[in-house]
């Protein structure tokens, strides 16, 4: 990998003393995952919990400081609930953006109108009808967070961790050039992690995530790889060979599902995409269908038949309540002891980019970042995932080369609705964002019409979280005889 001329640089970060503002600081699943990571890192200081739903911000702020009384705790931090959001940004070392609406009054709708058109997505939360209308929810928020970070802390890192990840860091970007900010997402961390299964299962061989390394390429959640390495040794012969075996064909009916879990990942729709066009999806298959969107046809048979499982509306609501999943962490259980609660390290990597920063060691991570020659088939400045080496001070990502024809037009199409929709959102455009709603590769299955239905369906749902939008300007509002707003 060669290192590409541009990136981002700042001042790097006392480890000992690292002031975290984090907006979305009441949440309910990733901020107690990186209150125990911290805990056993090397690193030090505060962290400042912003939410607007400031009794959640204290709960975690309570879990923090609990977190740091365990026996096992290596580092040294305190947790605070700041009500203020420039209170919690002011002078701030890093900033970590991590937000989510209420799902029972948004999520639900941006997977069930889209089902009642015909559209059986998987997730419905980056791209497609579903995931548009998340990023026209989040976008105008986050301009306001830019100009907010412009104003208090305009030299800190900024994490993203909110999806739509292409969306939402290219609306950072696009109120503050300046900002040194990534989108961070795990998918090809689980991609390395399957291949570390590959080469146990089929080289007999103990692996562990560091000693897989990809040449990672695309936009989020719809990433490509065209290399991988083993210790050095080259995966790519293993892999096509693979391509013909049970392993890589297998097929599914929805009885074959009924008891896995949505996030269980089959694998059969990144083979199928590799063995047609010679590159590995680095992404989920839950993800990629949303892109790739031929394995959308055909409903839940259709979806089922390559081992993915939709995320049900039912299942995102309960999602958002603690007592009823058992996926979102309940930090009162923990707390009073009704819940046994272990320390343990979640593998993600965002306290080793701080020491990294802080100049502890150098590293190698996929980030997003907005294109600056990165990856040569995309336009300059939409964002695209690659690898970027991270030290003190920096964010340099590295280039990665194109793409075969036909998986560089698929990128392109999502990139176009994207930039669409960030163009819109600069005046609160309604028209122009259906414009761009229009190009999805989802939607472009319907007519117009229909589309214009769904779209005016989607915005009357949820007219409460778009009301940074021009919403009585609209003529195709107007047109509308689903919306009555």
């Amino acid at each position: 990998m060669t290192e590409s001329v541009h990136g981002v640089q700042a001042e790097g970060i006392d480890t000992d003393d690292v002031t975290i503002a984090y907006i979305g600081g009441g949440s309910r699943e990733w901020a107690p995952k990186l209150f125990r990571d911290l805990a056993l890192s090397d690193l030090s200081g505060e962290v400042r919990l912003h939410d607007i739903d400031h009794e959640s911000a204290e709960r975690n702020a309570e879990f923090g400081n609990w977190v740091q009384n365990r026996d096992e705790v290596q580092a040294d931090w305190e947790y605070e609930a700041v009500a203020d959001r420039d209170e919690a940004l002011a002078g701030a070392d890093v900033v970590i953006l991590s937000t989510q609406y209420n799902p029972a009054e948004t999520f639900v709708h941006d997977l069930d109108i889209p089902k009642d058109h015909g559209i059986y997505g998987a997730v419905a939360a980056t791209i497609g009808p579903g995931g548009i209308f998340r990023a026209m929810r989040t976008i105008p928020v986050y301009r306001e967070f830019a100009a907010s970070i412009r104003e208090q802390c305009p030299d800190a890192w900024v994490f993203n961790f909110t999806n739509p990840v292409h969306f939402v860091t290219r609306a950072l970007y696009d109120e503050y050039p300046d900002i040194n900010a990534v989108g961070f997402c795990h998918e090809v961390l689980w991609t390395r992690h399957h291949l570390t299964k590959i080469v146990e299962e089929e080289l007999g061989e103990e692996a562990e995530r560091s000693d897989i390394s990809v040449n990672v390429k695309g936009i989020n959640h719809f990433t490509w790889i065209e290399e991988a390495r083993y210790k050095g040794r080259d995966l790519w012969p293993l892999l096509e060979d693979l391509v013909d075996t049970d392993r890589a064909n297998r097929e599914f009916t929805p009885e074959d599902l009924e008891d896995d879990s949505p996030f269980t990942d089959k694998q059969q729709v990144t083979w199928e995409l590799f063995r047609r066009f010679g590159v590995l999806p680095a992404a989920g298959d839950r993800h990629i269908v949303e892109y790739a969107t031929s394995f959308l046809v055909g409903g839940k048979e259709g979806l089922n038949r390559w081992g993915v499982k939709r995320t049900t509306s039912d299942y995102r609501a309960k999602h958002w309540n603690p007592a009823e999943s058992d996926q979102t962490t309940n930090v009162e259980a923990w707390m009073d002891g009704d819940r046994e609660f272990e320390l343990y390290h979640s593998n993600e990597i965002f306290d080793d980019m701080v020491a990294a920063l802080g100049g502890e060691d150098t590293m190698v991570a996929n980030v997003n970042m907005p294109n600056e020659g990165q990856v040569t088939d995309i336009e300059d400045g939409a964002v695209v995932e690659t690898n970027a080496v991270i030290r003190e001070g920096e964010i340099k990502p590295t280039t990665a080369g194109g793409f075969p024809r036909p998986v560089r037009s698929m990128i392109n199409g999502h990139v176009d609705t994207i930039e669409a929709i960030i163009e819109a959102s600069r005046t609160g455009d309604v028209d122009e964002a259906f414009a761009g709603f229009l190009l999805d590769q989802q939607v472009r299955t319907l007519q117009t019409e229909e589309a214009h239905e769904m779209f005016a369906e989607l915005v009357a749902a949820e007219e409460e979280y778009l009301q940074d939008w021009d919403l009585e300007g609209s003529s195709v509002l107007a047109e509308a005889d689903a919306y009555d707003g």
